[in-house]
């Protein structure tokens, strides 16, 4: 996820946000590379979603996780390892 896909990918999510369940969980764990756009379109989302008093759970691939600790955002995005996991933590915050 660069800043060529950023836009229509922080556009489509948004829809979901807007109009989907009240907690969302994105798979990222096929995503190769994620650069400050693509971060900065997460974050978004994340507090888009928490104003909406719902939640965006991020699954991630070690590579992804990788770039996301660089900036030090691991815990305010919420990454976690599976769908699984992500699910277990929507049942039990």
């Amino acid at each position: 996820m660069d800043a060529f896909s950023e836009g229509t990918f922080r556009k489509l999510v948004s829809i979901y946000i807007e109009q989907g369940p009240k907690h969302i969980i994105l798979d990222l764990s096929q995503i190769d590379f994620v650069d400050s756009s693509g971060l900065g379109a997460l974050v978004q989302l994340v507090k888009k979603a928490e104003q909406s008093d719902g939640t965006l759970q991020i699954v991630s691939n070690p590579r992804v996780t990788q770039t996301v600790k660089l900036v030090r955002l691991e815990k305010f995005l919420s990454l976690r390892p599976s769908v699984e996991d992500a699910i277990e933590n929507i049942k039990n915050p």
